[in-house]
């Protein structure tokens, strides 16, 4: 599963002591330190007695601890952390406070400060494998899966679990091993089949081998076990689970081309009320894939890829210059049937489009979004004006007029909306951007008209807060700017942009993995402009990416 994390309650009795003896009238603190109590009388009793002062010390430190598992509970993540943290104050040593505020910080999405508790955690304490298994976790989240297999083997070693095994498989599979990932996550199964999480994971593994049946045998199955009340690991919503095997089956209909139940399921996914991090994610990348799929009537029949092709690869490309409201571009056009002949020269199936309007690029980018369910590499390169508006990156249609800030940003595309429903952990993601050329509302700051706020429109482009704001985060994902976050790009004084020109030049070098061939065409841009620009690029790629052949 995404999200799975298992608090230490066994290790509380420390914590806990005599406060039965303690508790005042009608049993507040029992009421407060019960695991059976529902979470907003928890909380409330627990409030209640820290507010008698009857407590200090050990026991006060107690009452913190269980407060903060009511708001656990509630998915109220930044109390847990005031709560534990207050309590360690008191007991600076305990094991289960660093884990339970670990895990908080897991759910929150600030992995490095999860993996530091979970850190302190072990260190106060003999091996555990609990807390191997949480951190590993962290260490998954932030696509560190080398030190995520490595806690996961410590925790089995220790204590073989179906968790560490289902973790450890889905690490696995992110970095391609997928007979051991599959290996894992059956072994999972053997060892509890009433875990929905295990048969979540398989089910990508399926799609990944395009056995879309089995795909979709193991998310049914479930989506049984999660409506049929089967016991869940501690502080797992059962809403968190079902948008998980909602998500993930949406996508097996899709490649296989069902979209009425494809469109369902993410609808279903959408309309689960959920406040973990993983789960939000998940619902964002659902809505963007029902986005790309709502208009359609028939989803692309994708052809099973024979062994050892390295899959199906796509690319779209945009070149976007005749703008009729604001500044022209004369490169655009000339930029994209360039890279366009590049890639097609490396078997990429290439959709082109030129100055494209709002209509044209948000068709543009839905079917290039159905496209890449059946792909294993799909590329996106777009030229042309880009637009940061509060921190967000927009592409520019041609027809773009400068109206209300309402209007214009209804107008472009958003780029995270395209992240999040490229967002898949068995393919991989490309996506170029030689779009801060120049800025035609960067003066501008206007008035949102009926709102009154203000509306921050900068220079360049932003740098995105995460590669990615779908399910897996942006794993296997790459994305390259002409020029660094806040900066402008330059069109050129001869056909094609600087960065167009080096990047044409050396996508068909054979055997130059992607980030390399970045790297080159860094340097030639930085010199041909005389470090007026520098390409700026952010990677979240799982493996090393050839697009003229390789490894």
């Amino acid at each position: 599963m995404r999200r799975l994390l298992l608090v230490l309650f066994a290790t509380t009795t420390t914590l806990v002591g005599s406060i039965a003896q303690l508790s005042s009238a009608e049993n507040i603190g029992l009421v407060c330190t019960s695991d059976n109590t529902p979470a907003d009388q928890q909380i409330a009793a627990c409030s209640k007695t820290i507010a008698m002062k009857a407590f200090s010390g050990a026991n006060l430190a107690t009452i913190y601890f269980w407060r903060a598992v009511g708001y656990n509970r509630k998915g109220d993540y930044v109390s847990v952390i005031n709560d534990t943290t207050a309590a360690l104050r008191i007991t600076p040593n305990s094991r289960t406070l660093f884990n339970l505020r670990g895990s908080a910080y897991y759910d929150k999405g600030e992995y490095d400060i999860a993996i530091a508790d979970f850190s302190d955690a072990l260190r106060n304490g003999p091996p555990d494998a609990i807390i191997f298994h949480n951190r590993g976790n962290a260490y998954r989240e932030k696509k560190d899966y080398a030190h995520a297999i490595a806690d996961y083997d410590q925790a089995i070693q220790l204590s073989p679990n179906v968790f560490s095994h289902e973790n450890r498989g889905v690490s696995k599979l992110a970095l391609g091993d997928v007979a051991g990932a599959l290996d894992d996550i059956n072994n999972a199964i053997r060892l509890d089949p009433q875990q929905p999480g295990p048969l979540i994971d398989r089910s990508e593994v399926w799609r990944l081998k395009e056995d879309y049946e089995r795909a979709i045998a193991d998310t049914n199955e479930a989506i049984r076990l999660v409506k049929s009340g089967v016991q869940l690991p501690v502080l797992t919503p059962p809403g968190s689970v079902l948008v998980n095997s909602y998500f993930t089956r949406a996508l097996a209909y899709e490649a296989k081309g069902d979209i009425n139940n494809a469109k369902a399921d993410y609808g279903n996914a959408l309309g689960i009320t959920v406040s973990d991090a993983a789960s939000k994610a998940a619902q964002a990348a659902a809505k963007a894939r029902l986005t790309a799929i709502g208009s359609a009537e028939v989803l692309p029949q994708h052809p099973a890829t024979p062994p050892g092709s390295g899959g199906r690869r796509i690319a779209l490309v945009i070149g976007n210059g005749a703008y009729t409201h604001v500044t022209a571009l004369p490169n655009p056009p000339n930029d994209a049937h360039a890279v366009s002949g590049v890639l097609r020269g490396l078997g990429f199936d290439v959709t082109e489009g030129v100055d494209a309007d709002h209509d044209a690029l948000q068709k543009l980018t839905r079917d290039f979004l159905l496209n890449a369910t059946g792909a294993k590499v799909a590329l996106l390169y777009y030229a042309g004006h880009g637009v940061q508006v509060d921190g967000h990156n927009y592409l520019v249609p041609v027809d773009i007029k400068r109206d209300s800030p309402a209007n214009v940003i209804a107008a472009m595309t958003d780029m995270d909306t395209i992240l999040a429903g490229l967002d898949d952990k068995i393919r991989t993601n490309i996506l170029i951007f030689d779009a801060c050329r120049n800025n035609p509302f960067v003066a501008e700051q206007v008035a949102d008209m009926g709102s009154g706020r203000s509306i921050s429109i900068s220079t360049g482009l932003a740098s995105p807060s995460s590669i990615g704001t779908g399910a897996t985060a942006g794993a296997g994902t790459l994305i390259a700017f002409a020029t660094a976050p806040g900066k402008v790009a330059l069109d050129g004084e001869g056909a094609n942009s600087p960065f167009s020109a080096a990047l044409s030049h050396y996508m068909p070098t054979a055997g130059l993995e992607v980030q390399q061939m970045l790297t080159r065409v860094r340097a030639d841009v930085v010199t041909a402009t005389q470090n007026k620009q520098v390409p700026w690029s952010n990677s979240a790629l799982l493996g090393e990416v050839y697009l003229a052949g390789g490894k």
